[in-house]
């Protein structure tokens, strides 16, 4: 029997998901990205192997629960490859109540009108940018010979236009690839202006002989995004640094680098950081905001 739905999982940033894989016998992806955690394979334009929307439908019916707080749609490879997604979303949303949807796309297709089209029904969509040029997109994404980086991001922002739900932008950070040019990541995301900003590394053994950033690394990249930009680290592993004491005044400035994320409060505070900074929030020269299921402090907007 086909594995099309796994879990439920409960993630960090998206609370208890209940997944469906829109290719659960084999990979099927335009990308052969050097941090796969499946194993290397060639590339395709589109699915050979496709499962009937009934078929989906049915299985997901028999394991959704009123406790599930995302149906995550994703895919052995490339889900907006699933050539009747748009008419999957649209069953999806006859059965699951008050769940929300959400989709993990390498947004290789949200050029393609019809894509974007589909996607603009669902209530998350996390897009992948691993790359912001042509370069990289070759070296680490590996894509499919037709897929341009400039198509993507120009996509990314037709899609923003008519999107008005959570957007969200990941880019996994792999060790002397992508980890440099920050600031042109920065300007397309000012832009773009997502919902929030996930970063990340390399977390299970990848497909090739490719290294991960460190929490520290990328805690320093975070810095260096523009500070109007949410921004989380995803990636929890290889910590090792140990929680610091900061002063009121250090909270201050370290808050106006960037937005910290409660798990971020968590690895860099120690128990005397933390309460200054429940002081800070209690006289309001702090707040909390959360953005889709993190929770984020920053510095008060002046009045």
């Amino acid at each position: 029997m086909k594995n099309i739905i796994f879990g439920p999982i409960n993630s960090r940033r998206f609370g208890i998901s209940l997944g469906i894989d829109l290719s659960p016998n084999k990979k099927q992806c335009n990308f052969d990205c050097l941090y796969c955690e499946l194993d290397a394979n060639r590339v395709v334009k589109s699915f050979d192997e496709v499962l009937e929307v009934g078929e989906i439908i049915e299985a997901l019916q028999a394991r959704l629960s009123d406790n599930i707080d995302f149906i995550t749609i994703t895919a052995n490879g490339e889900p907006t490859l699933y050539p009747y997604l748009d008419t999957l979303i649209d069953e999806i949303d006859k059965i699951k109540g008050d769940t929300k949807t959400l989709i993990l796309s390498n947004a290789s297709k949200i050029s393609d009108i019809n894509v974007a089209k589909a996607l603009s029904k669902i209530d998350v969509v996390k897009l992948s940018l691993d790359c912001i040029d042509s370069r990289c997109l070759k070296k680490l994404d590996r894509a499919e010979n037709s897929i341009d980086v400039e198509d993507i991001k120009q996509g990314m922002l037709n899609f923003a236009q008519i999107y008005k739900k959570d957007l969200i932008i990941e880019i996994l950070f792999v060790k002397t690839i992508n980890d440099k040019d920050i600031d042109k990541y920065s300007e397309f995301l000012l832009e773009l202006n997502p919902k929030r900003v996930d970063i990340g590394t390399i977390d299970r053994p990848p497909a090739y002989d490719v290294k991960p950033l460190s929490y520290e690394e990328l805690l320093e990249l975070s810095h260096k995004f523009d500070v109007n930009l949410p921004i989380y680290i995803s990636s929890r592993k290889n910590i090792s640094s140990k929680p610091t004491n900061y002063t009121i005044d250090e909270i201050l400035a370290t808050l106006a680098k960037r937005p910290l994320s409660d798990d971020d409060i968590d690895i860099l505070f120690d128990n005397n950081s933390q309460k200054r900074l429940k002081k800070l929030l209690k006289e309001q020269k702090i707040e909390k905001i959360k953005l889709n299921c993190i929770f984020f402090y920053k510095l008060a907007k002046k009045t």
